[in-house]
């Protein structure tokens, strides 16, 4: 069986991941004197924890309903 997370549910943990991981960084950078570079490559690294499972399905964001194409009446 696979690990499915309904939609609003990943928006949530999407959001949630993001601001904590930008507060990480700028906590860690402030802390360790990180260098720019460094801090670029710790940000992708999130980014392709999140990437990975959107594309293996485990999160399937709705990114709040934004991008839902609304229908014309005709």
């Amino acid at each position: 069986m696979k690990l499915r997370i309904n939609p609003l549910a990943s928006d949530i943990i999407i959001t949630i991941y993001a601001i904590v991981t930008l507060f990480f960084r700028f906590k860690f950078e402030t802390e360790a004197t990180v260098s720019t570079m460094n801090s670029l490559v710790m940000g992708i690294c999130f980014v392709v924890i999140i990437w990975v499972l959107i594309k293996l399905k485990v999160l399937n964001p709705n990114w709040f309903g934004l991008f839902n194409p609304k229908k014309s009446k005709s």
